[in-house]
């Protein structure tokens, strides 16, 4: 669940390189210069390589750091199937449009390309470092040659019963075709010869079944927990697959295919039309090759690729796979268990929502307190015989998810329920398809979006009869409604049933149905105000400082992109505005240039949790923190298409206790935190913090302090909350 939380990670769109919205809002009034700005794909890279950096980091549990060994190779995956496939579609159409810092697609194919080839040969050393650590604590992953007749005999067993039935062995000569391989998969290769002459008969391949797992579990002894890789049980059994021939393995061949999917806006039908696109993405180009060992050349040639396309790895093609060495049953080698619980002021309304949020705004703070608040008030909400309707957004949700249920529970018991329902969710487009045709049978109305924009705001709004009147309660996310990467996701549930939200929560809805663009009395919302909101922001913070009085912006958020926010960033610096951010992933802004961005900070939280929630707050003439400051969440990045092409969210907190709770708790423990940390160098380097006289890490804190005491204005970071130990609980 973690690996697919942290897959997520802004790669998956190749169309941010515009320089300007299309929306006439005010531009930086100086020039700047392609060298202000960091590549986006390098950026990319360099979070790719903090995550990998948690593997090596000792203070983590060794199969944590499997994990994010296995996590960082996981999106490498995803980084070579859209976005260098990206560059590659471009260098192939003659492309030469440069990015904003510069570069060709060529020069930055050929960049990327030996950045990734570096990570990928030291997530190799990482692995012979780990394994033999695992080997010391007693997991071992056996070669065939060196098991007691005992295991062979269950693996004689277990090989004729599971994996031989599923395999088929191909004599690649020129008769028989390339098999298919999707990506993802892997391939034996071997030399075939004659078991009396020797000589080379043919080459050979076994395509390795994805429903068997990479490694085997082998019955435990002597205490110790044994694996055998798939790989070297296919290459003991060649005998039985290619009789009368010897089998010589020779390499270990992994694939990833161009997974980038055209999807056409204007079909008349637009389930069936992305339906056929998704099936037809399977079937993309290879364009990265992962070899262990060797392969014949031919086979490169019948796949298609340049020498360029494939890597040599010495220790392990599929580095992915080891999560499948994580094993529950060795709980000292894993973080000690969390578990959130429900926000107080519900329990201290017997569980009732409705009656918890008409008492006043209500922030939850995910995962330190349980998305089940979520969750709970829907289905509140379906059994209610008061609620009249329910309308949610659907970007991305768990299989089985208890949020659909209540959905389709609520139209069984007579209620109106909408579900606007994102197709074009990246790699969930099957899934969401499936929700969509789910629902509409049980009755809901699904409703797809607008053609030309990805709905990616996250809200509820739920209409309720009370006495003659009717009464709206809205929530607004910055994450999915998704329970099952909630509990790893750092994200923020804003409840509320302020009328003028609840009245632009119903209009934005209009806007997502039917397309009318809305007149909204405080909530922004992307493709219409969101930028132009920020940049009014960011303008009145440089205007503060120029006329002497204080001028800070806090930023939180996965990913800063857009050219023209960071410009005006940078006129904001040079303003003498102090700017902060935590950006947890891409970063194009290059903090801390002297005449460029020397009042910019930008660090970069990685550690135990994916830090997802968007923040962003202006101090109005105030030092921050400050309750004059204005504070927004959001559900969108600092990135053109989160302004441009999508259908955002972005929601004023002004409610006291709500604004405290974000920007005195949320946001002054991030900014204070060192233990999880990095700091973004003015040469696009990052570098760990040093822990400091006050060291604290953001998510140990939060697991002890899901939410502030009554009365509590600013975090009370004191030296009892700085151990950066996690919090246990039974």
């Amino acid at each position: 669940m973690l690996a697919e939380a942290w897959r997520r990670t802004d790669v998956t769109d190749r169309t941010d390189s515009a320089h300007h919205g299309e929306h006439g809002e005010a531009k930086s009034q100086r020039s700047y210069h392609h060298l202000d700005f960091i590549n986006r794909e390098l950026s990319w890279l360099a979070f790719n390589q903090r995550v990998l950096e948690e593997a090596e980091d000792s203070t983590n549990p060794l199969l944590e750091r499997v994990r994010f060994l296995s996590i960082s190779a996981g999106n490498m995956d995803e980084f070579y199937a859209v976005r260098v496939a990206g560059l590659v579609d471009q260098v192939r159409a003659g492309e030469g449009k440069k990015s904003v810092d510069g570069l060709t697609p060529t020069q930055q194919l050929e960049t990327v390309r030996h950045q990734a080839w570096r990570m990928q040969q030291e997530q190799q050393r990482i692995w012979h470092s780990v394994r033999a650590e695992l080997a010391k604590t007693g997991i071992v992953i056996e070669s065939v040659d060196k098991l007691h007749h005992s295991d062979k005999e269950w693996l004689d067993k277990y090989f004729e019963e599971q994996v031989f039935p599923v395999l088929t062995p191909v004599d690649l000569n020129p008769t028989h075709p390339m098999p298919f391989i999707p990506s993802g998969g892997q391939a034996l290769v071997l030399r075939l010869r004659d078991v009396d002459t020797h000589k080379h008969k043919a080459d050979g391949l076994v395509v390795m079944p994805p429903q068997i797992p990479r490694f085997i579990r082998l019955p435990d002894k002597n205490g110790q927990i044994r694996f055998i890789a798939l790989e070297y049980l296919i290459a003991h059994y060649t005998k039985r697959l290619f009789p009368g021939l010897h089998g010589v393995p020779t390499g270990m061949m992994r694939i990833v295919r161009n997974l980038d999917v055209d999807l056409e806006e204007k079909a008349e039908d637009l389930l069936n039309t992305f339906e056929k696109a998704v099936q037809d993405r399977r079937h993309g180009v290879c364009i990265h090759l992962e070899v262990e060992g060797t392969i014949p050349k031919h086979l490169v040639r019948k796949l298609g690729l340049e020498r360029d396309e494939v890597v040599l790895l010495p220790k392990m093609a599929g580095m992915g796979d080891v999560k499948q060495l994580i094993v529950s049953d060795r709980p000292e080698l894993l973080f000690s268990p969390f578990h959130a619980a429900m926000p107080q002021r519900v329990l201290d309304h017997d569980g009732d929502c409705f009656a918890a949020i008409k008492e006043k705004d209500l922030v939850v703070q995910h995962p330190y307190e349980s998305y089940d608040v979520v969750v709970h008030f829907l289905q509140q909400a379906a059994q209610d015989p008061n609620v009249l309707s329910i309308k949610q957004s659907i970007y991305r949700t768990s299989h089985d998810s208890p949020i659909v249920h209540a959905l389709i529970a609520a139209v069984e018991a007579g209620k109106s329920v909408t579900a606007v329902v994102e197709l074009r969710a990246r790699f969930d487009e099957e899934a969401n398809i499936n929700l969509a045709r789910a629902l509409e049978a049980r009755g809901v109305q699904v409703v797809y979006g607008l053609a030309a924009y990805k709905t990616h705001a996250k809200m509820i709004l739920v209409v309720r009869r009370e006495g003659e009147r009717l009464q709206s309660y809205a929530h607004f996310g910055t994450g999915n409604y998704h329970p099952s990467t909630a509990k790893i996701y750092t994200d923020i549930s804003f409840f509320t049933c302020d009328p003028v939200l609840v009245e632009d929560a119903a209009r934005l809805f209009n806007y997502a149905t039917g397309c009318a663009k809305p007149h909204l009395q405080a909530l922004c919302c992307s493709p219409l105000t969101i930028r132009s909101t920020l940049v009014e922001l960011v303008q009145a913070e440089i205007a503060h400082a120029r006329a002497g009085r204080p001028a800070q912006i806090w930023l939180k958020m996965n990913s800063l992109v857009d050219p023209q926010l960071i410009e005006l960033l940078y006129d904001a610096s040079q303003a003498g505005v102090s700017v902060k951010a935590v950006v947890r992933g891409i970063c194009c802004l290059r903090p801390g240039v002297k005449g460029l961005s020397e009042n910019i900070e930008i660090h970069s939280i990685v550690g135990r949790y994916l830090e997802h929630a968007r923040v962003f707050a202006f101090g109005n003439g105030e030092g921050l923190p400050s309750p004059y400051a204005k504070l927004y969440i959001s559900s969108a990045d600092w990135m053109k298409r989160n302004m441009d092409r999508r259908i955002e969210a972005m929601v004023p907190i002004t409610d006291p206790a709500a604004h405290a709770h974000i920007l005195n708790q949320i946001m002054v423990v991030n900014m204070r935190d060192t233990l999880r940390s990095w700091k973004l160098l003015p040469n696009g380097k990052w570098e760990r913090m040093a822990p400091g006289n006050e060291p604290l890490s953001a998510h140990d804190y939060f697991m002890a302090h899901p939410s502030p005491a009554y009365g509590e204005e600013i975090a009370p970071v004191g030296s009892e909350s700085r151990t950066g130990v996690a919090v246990q609980e039974s």
